[in-house]
C-alpha cells in the first residue's frame, strides 16, 4: 500500500508542481461536525457520537494560461490537512494530508472539491488491545473527501466566507484485514483569505469540438498491489489485474470505455481454502475451486490536462467462487507520463466494500 500511495502522490503532484504561475494563492480554515454513515451493520458499535474536526488548506488559482484551465472554468488546486475526532473509544481520531482540485459553478459561488491523500488513525485494530475496531486494520490508510460549498471571496478586504457539506472516507483498501472503513458526512463552515490581489481571467477562443475527435483507442492496463482476505490473519498476497479495453473520445473532457478485466487475486485462493474447512454449517466449498475471475465493464474517463479521472462499473461473467456481489466498481486517477503511456492508482470495490488499491501501468494505442 505504501508504494501505491507514493506512486499516486508522485503522479498527481507533478501537474501541480509544474504550474508556472504560483503568485496568486489563498488559504482557508474550516470546522465541521456530522455523522458516521452506517454503510454496513458491522460498524454499528463504532457509531456513538457526532464526529467533528477542522481543515486547513493552501490553494493556487488558475487564470487560463493553459487551455484546460479555461475548459474547466479556472479551477484551483492545492493541499489540505484535516483532523477528525470520531467520538468513539475504539476509533479515536484520524488525520489526513491530501491534494485537491476546486471546481466552480453558478458564477463561481458554488465550489466542488475532490481530494485524495494519506490518512492515519490513532487507534488501529489490534487483536489484543483494540479488537473492536473492525474499520481500520492498519495505522496508515487511504483518504479521499469531497466538498460542496457556497463560497464568497473578499467580503471584508481579502477575507471571505464558505460553508457547505463534506463527505470523507478512510480505509486501507483491503491492504490488511479488517477493513470496513468509515464514511463521515458533515456540515462545515469557514473563512478564506486571499494572499494576493485578484487577476483577470484570460479568455481565448477554444478549439471546436471536432478538434478532439479521435479514432477508437485500445488500452492495456496492468494493475497490481497487495491485499488480504476478509478474515484477519489469513496473510497478505500479491494480486494481478489485467484490463483490456477500447475507448472513444467524445469531446475535450470525456471518453467512453468498454472492456474486460481478468483478476488473479491470490488472497482469494487462501480464503477459498479457509472457507472449505472453517464453515461447516454452510454449503461445502471445494478447496480446489478456481480463484480467478473475469469481468466485463463500461467506463468513463475525464481528461484534466495530463491527469484524468476514471470511473468503471463491471459485471463478473466468470466467478466460480461465490464471493461478494457480481457487480464491481473502480474509481481511480491516471497520469499520462509520456504521450500514450500512463500510470495511476485506483480503488476496486463491491458497493461500499473495498477490495484492493491498484497501482497501474498502461498504454493507450
Amino acid at each position: 500500500m505504501k508504494k501505491s500511495i507514493l506512486l499516486f502522490l508522485l503522479f498527481i503532484t507533478i501537474p501541480v508542481l509544474a504550474q508556472e504561475d504560483k503568485n496568486n494563492t489563498y488559504i482557508d480554515a474550516q470546522i465541521f461536525r456530522g455523522n458516521v454513515y452506517k454503510h454496513t451493520n458491522d460498524i454499528g458499535h463504532l457509531i456513538t457520537g457526532h464526529p467533528d474536526g477542522f481543515m486547513l488548506s493552501y490553494n493556487w488559482k488558475t487564470y487560463g494560461k493553459k487551455e484546460w484551465e479555461q475548459v474547466y472554468n479556472y479551477p484551483d488546486y492545492g493541499v489540505s490537512f484535516h483532523y477528525l475526532d470520531f467520538k468513539n473509544h475504539y476509533l479515536g481520531y484520524n488525520v489526513a494530508l491530501g491534494v485537491h482540485y476546486n471546481f466552480y459553478f453558478l458564477n463561481r459561488h458554488l465550489m466542488f472539491r475532490v481530494s485524495q491523500g494519506i490518512g492515519m488513525t490513532s487507534h488501529p485494530y489490534d487483536k489484543e488491545t483494540n479488537n473492536k475496531n473492525n474499520a481500520f486494520g492498519t495505522k496508515i490508510m487511504d483518504n479521499n473527501y469531497f466538498l460542496l460549498q457556497y463560497k464568497k471571496e473578499n467580503i471584508i478586504d481579502r477575507i471571505g466566507f464558505q460553508a457547505g457539506f463534506m463527505l470523507t472516507h478512510f480505509s486501507n483498501g483491503r491492504f490488511k484485514a479488517p477493513n470496513s472503513g468509515i464514511n463521515t458526512i458533515a456540515f462545515n463552515v469557514g473563512l478564506n483569505y486571499n494572499l494576493n490581489d485578484t487577476k483577470e481571467f484570460i479568455v481565448d477562443s477554444l478549439p471546436p469540438k471536432q478538434f478532439y475527435k479521435e479514432r477508437i483507442k485500445y488500452n492495456i492496463a496492468f494493475r497490481t498491489g497487495v491485499s488480504e482476505g476478509p478474515v484477519p490473519g489469513l496473510g497478505q498476497r500479491q494480486f494481478y489485474h489485467i484490463g483490456l479495453y477500447a475507448d472513444k473520445r467524445i469531446g475535450r473532457k470525456s471518453a467512453l470505455q468498454l472492456g474486460t478485466d481478468v483478476f488473479f487475486s491470490r488472497y482469494l485462493k487462501d480464503y477459498i481454502e479457509f472457507s472449505s474447512v472453517a464453515f461447516p454449517d454452510k454449503p461445502p466449498v471445494d478447496p480446489n475451486t478456481d480463484y480467478k475471475r473475469i469481468g466485463l465493464f463500461v467506463g468513463h474517463e475525464l481528461f484534466i490536462n495530463k491527469l484524468s479521472i476514471e470511473a468503471q462499473v463491471g459485471y463478473y461473467v466468470y466467478k466460480p467462487f461465490d464471493y461478494e456481489i457480481d457487480i464491481y466498481q473502480r474509481l481511480g486517477a491516471k497520469y499520462y507520463i509520456y504521450k500514450n503511456i500512463f500510470t495511476g492508482v485506483g480503488l476496486k470495490t463491491h458497493g461500499g466494500r473495498a477490495e484492493a488499491i491498484e497501482a497501474t501501468l498502461g498504454i493507450r494505442l
